[in-house]
């Protein structure tokens, strides 16, 4: 289907009708084929079915059962680390050209999948038709890039010049050894692989564990790699919850992290990295409570599609979802309007249709906090659209909400602070855009933000002072979401990362290694 026009999060406004009607006889047939079986762990090169089996259902309908997935223990999350160890030196010892050659081999196996792949994903998460084909093809991307950046660098080393004429220097980059990989449900395909990729790129060799709430893509995107010619044991899958991924971080032959998902967890891994005599890595990106801005000047169709898309895209369940837009009072009213109109258009239902935009909430937790935040919405301010759990037909087989926006919050309400993961977004006046600047650096997190402005005096302090690591302006397909390989970076600042430097751009995969420096006299 090389036809057909390419999937990515910018690229709204072509004509996909072609991919609607593919997807239309696709969906029911990779439904009748990767539904319902058995996905194990896959260590050494083999599936290890031990361990106390888990029955995954779709959030779309709790009647479609997604698989059956034994939980690996401490002592089988072990022996994965164990066997990505022995694997190691091999691995590291084949060169960063022939690595290359095996993942992207691995990419283009995924690219022939990409079909399958994509309904897995959006049944098993509840993603929309777009947000699933264009969620894979990211994570086509992603092992390219980081494929690309690594050839680009010869392996991201240099020769210096010695001291003196008799010595040779060089600096390289060394992989650190086994490195645990553990992502979340809310993009298991392209985080799952963007992480894991990089790793192994590197050298390293990993045992990953998807979210509990994503094994059947997590068992998808390791066959892809595997077939590419990953060797047994270099990349190993362990399926599990909260016991799983604890054994994992507590493993003390795990020689660095890379995590996506809560602060909590992820602070947690990096307090356990440092508690030993060695600091392992930890690459942790850890969500956001991100905002955008609307000026007087700004476009407000653009504004209010852009703030929409981010606001309710999967639910807003990202962590670069938007959470909090603040609008100039002068032109709150009518802003309101047009958010309103563009808001109603988006349709929740089952995403497996073509017009569904927003699918359910990922599980019966989810549910509970978004009726907790509309009640708190409901006391300490008011509710301008949505706020109900939805009912009737598939609404009752799933936990399905309206898009919710609420205004007069104060600005130090937890839903105003905290990340909710939730499509409900928070509508917050200003009257100079310094001080909204600064009331939303006062959030714990920094990972992405937006604003809609025609003023380049604006625009310029926007990008001058705004805490987050990932800006956009006057972006009508998101206001702070969807990034892409080699285009935009995607790092955290403050509370959503930990080391400063994000991925999908030229400075990820050399955090996954250390340095070393090469002083050589003579020519042996």
């Amino acid at each position: 289907m090389n036809d057909l026009p390419r999937v990515t999060y910018s690229n709204t406004g072509e004509d996909f009708s072609g991919v609607h009607a593919h997807l239309d006889t696709v969906i029911p047939d990779a439904e009748a084929r990767l539904l319902g079986k058995s996905r194990p762990a896959f260590i050494g090169g083999r599936d290890r079915t031990e361990g106390h089996v888990v029955v995954a259902r779709s959030p779309i309908d709790l009647d479609i059962v997604l698989g059956e997935f034994p939980q690996a223990n401490a002592a089988l999350v072990d022996e994965a680390v164990m066997t990505a160890r022995a694997a190691f030196p091999a691995w590291r010892d084949m060169g960063w050209a022939r690595r290359v050659d095996i993942l992207r081999r691995g990419a283009d196996i995924l690219e022939e999948r990409k079909w399958d792949v994509s309904v897995a994903c959006l049944v098993e998460v509840g993603k929309s038709r777009f947000e699933a084909v264009g969620e894979v093809e990211e994570a086509i991307d992603l092992v390219r890039h980081y494929c690309t950046e690594i050839e680009r660098t010869d392996g991201f080393s240099e020769e210096r010049p010695g001291a003196s004429s008799a010595e040779r220097c060089g600096v390289l980059m060394r992989p650190y050894g086994v490195f645990g990989v553990s992502a979340p449900f809310n993009f298991p395909v392209a985080l799952s692989i963007g992480m894991m990729s990089a790793a192994l790129v590197a050298g390293n060799t990993a045992v990953f564990k998807p979210s509990d709430a994503a094994g059947l893509t997590g068992r998808l995107v390791v066959e892809a790699l595997i077939e590419g010619g990953v060797p047994p044991g270099v990349l190993n899958l362990v399926q599990g919850g909260r016991e799983t991924g604890e054994a994992l971080v507590g493993n003390p032959h795990v020689d660095g992290f890379a995590f996506t998902g809560s602060n909590a967890v992820g602070m947690t891994i990096l307090r356990n990295g440092a508690s030993s005599q060695a600091m392992r890595p930890v690459l942790a990106e850890m969500g956001g409570k991100n905002s955008a801005f609307v000026t007087p000047g700004a476009d407000l169709s653009v504004a209010a599609s852009g703030v929409a898309r981010s606001a309710f895209g999967l639910s807003g369940q990202k962590c670069s979802a938007l959470s909090k837009v603040y609008v100039a009072r002068d032109i709150m009213n009518d802003f309101l309007g047009v958010l309103a109109d563009t808001t109603n258009k988006l349709l929740v239902g089952d995403p497996r249709r073509r017009d569904v935009f927003i699918g359910p909430v990922i599980n019966r937790a989810a549910l509970d906090r978004f009726t907790q935040a509309a009640a708190e919405a409901a006391t300490a301010g008011s509710i301008l659209l949505g706020g109900q759990q939805l009912a009737g037909e598939i609404f009752d087989r799933g936990p399905y909400v309206e898009a919710t926006i609420v205004a007069g919050l104060p600005a130090e309400h937890r839903i105003n602070r905290d990340e909710l993961f939730l499509p409900f977004l928070s509508v917050l006046p200003f009257d100079h855009l310094a001080d909204a600047i600064t009331d939303a650096n006062l959030s714990a997190y920094g990972l992405t933000s937006g604003i809609y402005t025609q003023d380049k005096a604006e625009l310029d302090r926007f990008l001058d002072t705004i805490e987050a690591g990932v800006l956009y302006a006057n972006r009508a397909s998101g206001a702070t979401t969807g990034a892409w390989p080699g285009f935009q970076t995607f790092c955290g600042w403050k509370g959503s990362g930990t080391t400063g430097k994000g991925g999908l751009g030229s400075w990820y995969v050399p955090q996954f290694m250390r340095e070393q420096s090469h002083t050589i006299f003579g020519s042996p």
